[in-house]
């Protein structure tokens, strides 16, 4: 994927969990997200492309009034002390807005935040520009990014009310015109890198006492002086009102680098500190004091990891809970790059204590490590350095701490001769993005730099389809880079190969799980593409051969046999080529590469194949139908008293389950005598808002009136939509209708699930 704009900032590439690749650039956040399509027959990557423009204006952080702030400005521009004017004109960021320096453009970082912190159930992005402005961004209508909260004005504002103290206590500094209390107002909101923690719990208190638990995620920003400011956000977050608090904490770090969190899970406590870096060398972990949040536990004081000043800057920090064989326990392992080197340190709570075992990596690249990422499934990390060179770490366990296996990817080998600014791997570990510009040739420079995201993938399909069938998560959605692999390989086999259809024909036996349902659906649904003929012609291109038609069939023009039969030739020809050009086996496609005008009983064998797997896909379909309609009955029997009207039809969706004859199931047939029992006789049925006619449920789909007025059905409560706006599922497989005001607390957790087929989010 070509960029439009050159890569900027550190750490330029970043990959969210739900599968969304975020690339800082010199104007914009190009954002890529990858989408697994089922309505596709294409064997490539499907990727929807947006992007976070920057902002017009320069950032001005708040060091005071405006009208004192322009005249200490002007005082230092002028002052005859070469020391100050010379340091005030050149530091950017006093200056923003640059004049005669070129403009600060572009993007530092980005950063995105766990699943399910938006009103969609999906991830934030917080973007830190060049001029140091840090904002929330979210992508609400799939097609264009909302500005959620400017946290630089926010904290700002708040410095300012605080007259600049951390503290009440803390004795007052200096007066705005002096140019050390200038640069350390500045200083202490400048940031440097900011970084999401995992979804915790906070309780919040009712009006009528009851406790009830609110989802909370934690961002953390690093500033230049050290200083960490830990926002908390309540979810979903909307916008400057989800802001629960904002505390300051002293690091005592000088210049620090990087950030990162720290989680950690002992005896079901979960622990929680920050990791920050300096760019003179070491490393520490910081405790982090939350109030309010539940089953939330920190450090007693700093750990440090890496004490000497050894000139080595600490350039990214990753952190990766894994499982210890040998002490069976749970255990983090924190890698950080440091120059060539790759630091690693392996802690381990025991009886003991905090156990810390640290050491580095050498021999690992000639360059210092430009880019780090690491897959969290099995803790492999991988490094890279500007001359094109990616390694591939995986941690071995040993009875003490750990050792490393480390193997070279050269991307010259695939791409040939390039230069590497940043990479990432996706959340399964299938894929690794990689930004690359050309390299040199010949001993010679590229006169002009392309850059460009690469996708090179780090998993066949056997492994991704063993993890699916074994995955703990059981959602395809945020597994969209296995399943993307899995469809890449059916369609260019034009079968599901065997061991995967009776692996997961075992799964279903045994467990039942609608996850395996729905996997069998998406095989089914690629399958049926794979087996699809590609259109002779573009669909958007208007065609021509009815103007033909119309001359030779108009009066005084007639038309010879030998026009005609020319015509037929030359489509069916046209039709032949598009079908063996699609680059695929020969052994797969000998039923239906045969010419049309042939032999028209070839294409029955085709045809016959396509209305079983369209039969199976509806059987599938129709099974989790089935089950989600249970579970919105359980819903039903649990939320309501007897003969109570709810807006979901409810005799509708029972005297659907029990109209199939074949479809025997104790359990929904006991949970539809219970609520048939409570509704006492009532039926309570849908009406048309147009015509006032009663809407039967005759199908899952739509509803039909007498009276010919189609509704569309919401595929999460089954009520029909009666109105121009509702929500459609990330892959168009279904549709659902928005929560209004009146529904109760149980049908807007309804509405807030995701797609009972395809697993994705709803928009």
């Amino acid at each position: 994927v070509r960029l439009q704009h050159g890569a900027s900032g550190l750490e330029p590439l970043a990959w969210s969990e739900d599968h969304r690749v975020s690339v800082s650039t010199a104007r914009s956040i190009a954002v890529l997200e990858q989408l697994s399509d089922i309505h596709s027959g294409g064997q490539e990557m499907v990727i929807h492309r947006t992007a976070v423009p920057a902002p017009a204006a320069a950032c001005l952080l708040k060091v005071g009034p405006k009208k004192e702030v322009a005249e200490c400005k002007e005082k230092f521009a002028s002052s005859v002390d070469p020391t100050v004017s010379q340091a005030f004109m050149l530091d950017r960021v006093f200056n923003p807005e640059g004049k005669s320096l070129p403009p600060m453009r572009g993007f530092k970082y980005s950063s995105w935040s766990p699943l399910g912190c938006d009103a969609n159930g999906r991830c934030l992005l917080a973007a830190l520009t060049m001029d140091n402005r840090l904002t929330i961004h979210a992508n609400l209508n799939r097609l264009q990014w909302v500005h959620l909260v400017d946290l630089t004005e926010v904290y700002g504002e708040r410095l300012y009310e605080a007259s600049y103290k951390l503290s009440k206590v803390e004795t007052p500094r200096g007066e705005l015109g002096d140019f050390s209390e200038f640069q350390r107002r500045h200083s202490m909101q400048t940031p440097v890198r900011m970084e999401w923690s995992g979804i915790c719990t906070t309780q919040q208190v009712k009006h009528n006492n009851e406790c009830r638990d609110v989802g909370s995620v934690l961002l953390a920003v690093l500033f230049e002086n050290g200083n960490i400011a830990v926002w908390q956000f309540q979810l979903p977050f909307l916008g400057k009102e989800s802001i629960t608090s904002c505390n300051t904490i002293e690091s005592g770090i000088n210049s620090p680098s990087v950030l990162s969190w720290w989680e950690y899970e002992h005896n079901n406590r979960k622990m929680s500190g920050l990791i920050v870096g300096s760019a003179f060398g070491p490393v520490k972990i910081l405790p982090v004091n939350l109030k309010a949040v539940k089953g939330y536990f920190t450090l007693r004081q700093p750990v440090v990891l890496w004490q000497e000043m050894d000139q080595l800057p600490v350039q990214s920090i990753k952190c990766i809970p894994l499982y210890h064989p040998y002490q069976k326990c749970s255990c983090s392992l924190v890698v950080a790059a440091r120059g060539p080197y790759v630091f690693w340190c392996l802690l381990l709570i025991s009886k003991a204590g905090l156990n810390v075992h640290n050491s580095h990596v050498t021999g690992l690249h000639s360059l210092p490590i430009v880019s780090m990422t690491a897959d969290k499934q099995n803790g492999t990390v991988y490094t890279c350095s500007s001359d094109g060179k990616v390694r591939q770490l995986i941690p071995i366990f040993t009875d003490v701490a750990l050792k490393f296996e480390h193997q070279l990817i050269k991307l010259s080998e695939v791409f040939g001769s390039v230069r590497t600014h940043g990479i990432a791997v996706s959340p399964c570990g299938a894929y690794l993005a990689v930004i690359t510009t050309e390299g040199m040739t010949n001993g010679l420079h590229p006169v002009n730099k392309n850059y460009q995201v690469q996708f090179v993938t780090l998993k066949t399909f056997e492994e991704a389809a063993a993890q699916l069938l074994e995955s703990s998560v059981q959602n395809l959605f945020r597994q969209v880079d296995l399943t993307d692999l899995v469809r890449w390989k059916i369609l260019k086999d034009k079968h599901i190969p065997q061991f995967l259809q009776e692996a997961l024909d075992k799964k279903i036996e045994s467990c039942g799980s609608t996850y395996f349902w729905r996997f069998k659906l998406f095989l089914l649904r690629i399958l049926y593409q794979s087996m699809q003929k590609a259109p002779s012609e573009v669909m958007w291109r208007p065609s021509h051969e009815d103007a033909k038609i119309l001359i030779s069939d108009s009066p005084g023009m007639g038309s010879t046999e030998d026009d005609q039969e020319e015509g037929t030739s030359k489509q069916a020809s046209k039709q032949s080529l598009c079908d063996t050009g699609k680059g695929t086996d020969v052994d797969d496609t000998a039923d239906d590469s045969l010419p049309q005008s042939s032999d028209i009983g070839g294409r029955e064998p085709m045809e016959e194949k396509l209305l079983e797997i369209q039969a199976q896909i509806e059987a599938v379909e129709m099974h989790l139908t089935r089950e989600h309609m249970k579970r919105v009955l359980g819903e039903v029997y649990l939320h309501t008293w007897i003969t109570e009207n709810t807006s979901i039809p409810t005799r509708g969706v029972c005297d659907f389950l029990m109209s199939d004859e074949g479809y025997d199931d104790r359990t929904a047939r006991v949970l539809i005598g219970h609520i048939l029992k409570k509704m006492n006789k009532q039926t309570f049925p849908e009406h048309c808002s147009l015509c006032k006619e009663i809407l039967p449920f005759t199908d899952r789909k739509q509803a039909v009136c007498s009276n010919g007025h189609i509704w569309l059905r919401c595929f999460l409560t089954y009520q029909s939509c009666q109105s121009l706006v509702y929500r459609r599922c990330l892959l168009h497989d279904s549709i659902a209708r928005h929560p209004t005001p009146e529904d109760p607390e149980w049908i807007r957790r309804l509405l807030q699930g995701p797609c009972t087929f395809c697993d994705s989010p709803v928009f």
